[in-house]
């Protein structure tokens, strides 16, 4: 029986973000562009069709689904109004909270890089194209 011990995987061949990690369903969560511009637009206290109306484009289910995703998470607070008709409000948690300043960084790098992106977008469809 050889005893000796079984080399460690080559950094090239091992995976470098294992399919059980934990991170990874919350990785997509923060990934997802309904996410993100739902908590950008909680700076404040927000009922639910106050979101919906500054999301153009969100279906009512889309966005009932990523509030219950995001709460689920611990990233958002759902609270009950005892109006008339009972109203619901959602705000961020300190976790929440923790995330908008990366989220606001790479949001404004997409911005200062949008013409940058869109320019090599129209070139690869170009090249794309000819072949």
């Amino acid at each position: 029986m050889d005893t000796s011990p079984v080399p460690a995987p080559s950094p090239r061949s091992a995976p470098r973000f294992s399919a059980e990690c934990p991170s990874r369903p919350i990785l997509d969560q923060i990934a997802d562009k309904w996410s993100m511009m739902a908590m950008a637009v909680l700076d404040r206290p927000t009922r639910f069709n106050e979101i919906k109306r500054q999301l153009e484009g969100i279906t009512q289910r889309v966005l009932t689904q990523t509030l219950r995703r995001l709460e689920r998470n611990g990233m958002i607070r759902r609270r009950i109004l005892e109006t008339s008709p009972i109203g619901v409000e959602y705000s961020l948690t300190p976790l929440g909270e923790s995330l908008r300043e990366p989220f606001m960084r790479l949001h404004e790098w997409t911005v200062a890089h949008s013409e940058e992106i869109r320019s090599a977008q129209l070139a690869y469809d170009v090249r794309s194209s000819a072949r």
